[in-house]
């Protein structure tokens, strides 16, 4: 079984935690990391101990020993650095938000397919232990019929982000969290978002610090989306049906997960790892030895429509002067 090379495209602080997840998983290798800064690059690749450290984004672009790019730079920078990598011939995983515009997402994905290239967004929830015991819960019908899917996230610290209330930069609470429940939710039900309307809270000047997102799924089920840096509440994710509810904290990173019945009785699920993104890295292995060009499971389709939602409510409240 061959490696599967990673280089990592950014010394941004989730690095550290998915360069474990590459170790964890079955063909992972971390094999190079590039900042635009040699010395910040050099001096993650030692506390990390990756082999090789560049000083600019282009020199990682053109090592040929790398299959894969992982980008993690700040939001606006997704789209410009997935697009050189591509070019470049690389497959591609790239962070949360894909892209903070519609058009630059669609673009994407047709010059991987040109390229002959994978190219997916990263998103580690779906693919933890305790999402598929979830989903295989709901599909048992373990709580009856789903009507309402409620998620809860909270940061109240966001300070260290230095960009994070810019709109232009990719900042703002649903840019940042968005991606999480939006999707999940749609993996969870196996169904599609139908209609959607959003509201929005901001500093002047400023992009959103709290948003409320109303989603309507296929049949008809109802979702809801809280997210804020400004409380400091328990986030969660809570799936209720006619039967029962279940329970999922922190369902980005979740290792457990409790189903409450109606008649009282409550049952936990368990999915212990020691790294959250070891089965996404697994995922995108599989894929690449596959020869597969997109992931059957974070899909164009879905990353598509979740980047033109975002964009157009980001739009919308810019009209309106809700954020700025």
């Amino acid at each position: 079984m061959r490696a599967i090379r990673y280089g990592i495209l950014s010394t941004a602080q989730i690095v550290p935690r998915f360069v474990q997840g590459i170790r964890m998983s079955h063909q992972g290798e971390a094999a190079a990391i590039a900042s635009r800064s040699l010395a910040k690059a050099k001096k993650m690749a030692k506390e990390l101990a990756i082999p090789k450290a560049y000083g600019s984004y282009e020199e990682l672009y053109q090592d040929q020993e790398i299959d894969i790019i992982y980008v993690a730079t700040y939001n606006k920078g997704h789209y410009e650095s997935a697009k050189q990598a591509l070019l470049h011939g690389k497959h591609v995983l790239v962070e949360k938000p894909f892209t903070i515009d519609s058009e630059q997402a669609a673009e994407l994905f047709d010059l991987a397919k040109r390229k002959g290239c994978f190219l997916m967004e990263a998103q580690k929830a779906v693919f933890l232990p305790i999402t598929l015991q979830v989903k295989e819960a709901i599909q048992q019908q373990k709580i009856g019929r789903i009507h309402l899917l409620q998620s809860v996230t909270t940061y109240p610290s966001v300070e260290h982000i230095s960009w994070f209330h810019s709109l232009t930069a990719g900042g703002g609470a649903l840019h940042g969290s968005g991606s999480y429940p939006i999707q999940y939710m749609q993996f969870l039900l196996g169904q599609r978002i139908t209609e959607y309307y959003g509201q929005a809270t901001a500093e002047k000047g400023q992009t959103d610090d709290q948003v409320n997102l109303s989603l309507n799924f296929q049949n008809q089920v109802l979702g809801n989306i809280f997210i804020s840096v400004k409380v400091d509440i328990p986030s969660k994710l809570t799936i209720y049906g006619e039967e029962g509810r279940i329970e999922v904290p922190e369902f980005w990173k979740a290792r457990e997960a409790t189903i409450y019945y109606k008649d009282g009785r409550q049952e936990k699920l368990m999915g212990d790892f020691e790294s959250e993104f070891e089965f996404e890295v697994d995922h995108v292995n599989d894929c690449l030895e596959q020869k597969l060009l997109e992931s059957p499971v974070m899909t164009r389709r879905m990353t598509l429509e979740t980047v033109t939602l975002v964009d157009h409510l980001y739009k919308q409240w810019l009209k309106e002067g809700h954020v700025g």
